[in-house]
């Protein structure tokens, strides 16, 4: 998926859900000064999630409680002088 996606050009059925800033949407690394990881988690489930809404980080990984079937992990390095 091409970084400049908007909401509208994402797949059929896709939902998103709360960022940190306690909106939606993907908004890159923006640390304070010094150096910082960034998780990225990719989740593959055995079944389509209800719509949760705008669901927090701790409700979406309740709803996925007992449907993880495979994970896979980035950690991304992020510096600002």
């Amino acid at each position: 998926m091409p970084e400049t996606t908007a909401a509208e050009g994402l797949p059929p059925g896709t939902l998103q859900g709360l960022n940190d800033w306690h909106h939606t949407g993907y908004e890159g690394p923006c640390p304070p000064i010094g150096k910082h990881r960034y998780f990225f988690k990719l989740y593959a489930l055995d079944t389509l999630l209800p719509d949760l809404k705008r669901p927090t980080k701790a409700a979406l990984e309740k709803a996925m409680q007992g449907h993880i079937i495979a994970r896979s992990q980035l950690v991304g390095r992020y510096q600002r002088q």
